[in-house]
């Protein structure tokens, strides 16, 4: 009896300490998204510049695409922003979702830091943000030519997390029928 309470105390900390270990070996970064393998969300944003189309869920069908999910107030969103500035260069469809930010904040933003986007849409409300699943930016989802998500990046796109997760699925993606 005296061997099993010394023993079961010693168990539950191997077993903690097997979890914690097993911890180390996870990225923060890549998370599961309750939407991947399915369609986007169903929405209609406005633009935030008089020449602005806006953005809407139809828009995201045809080709496979990455909808980036940034702010005017975001200082993550900066340090992100050349990356995708040169996946614009390459010529990779980025849509841009300017999430619970002012109009005039998003466009002056990207007036000042440059525009990688081909369409932009506001959603000052954050309710197509919470619809995808955001929670804080910036997040970047890789969207199929069907429209449905297939894969989602939490925290700015590294030329590291482009070459080895976005561009390899992306290339996959494009080749496809």
């Amino acid at each position: 009896m005296k061997r099993l309470i010394f023993l079961l105390p010693a168990g539950l900390f191997a077993a903690l300490m097997a979890a914690f270990v097993g911890g180390l070996g996870h990225d923060p970064s890549i998370r599961d998204s309750a939407l991947i393998g399915k369609p986007v969300p169903r929405f209609d944003l406005a633009g935030f510049r008089p020449a602005d189309l806006g953005l809407k869920s139809t828009d995201l069908h045809g080709q496979p695409v990455l909808v980036n999910v940034f702010a005017s107030w975001c200082v993550a969103c900066r340090s992100e922003h050349a990356m995708l500035l040169y996946l614009k260069r390459e010529g990779v469809v980025i849509y841009g979702l300017d999430w619970k930010d002012q109009p005039a904040d998003g466009a002056k933003w990207l007036s000042d830091m440059g525009d990688p986007y081909q369409l932009v849409g506001n959603d000052v409300s954050g309710r197509t943000g919470i619809d995808f699943g955001v929670t804080g930016v910036p997040e970047t989802f890789l969207i199929d030519r069907r429209g449905k998500v297939r894969y989602k990046q939490v925290g700015p796109i590294s030329s590291e997390d482009w070459n080895n997760h976005l561009k390899p699925l992306m290339d996959k993606l494009r080749a496809e029928p």
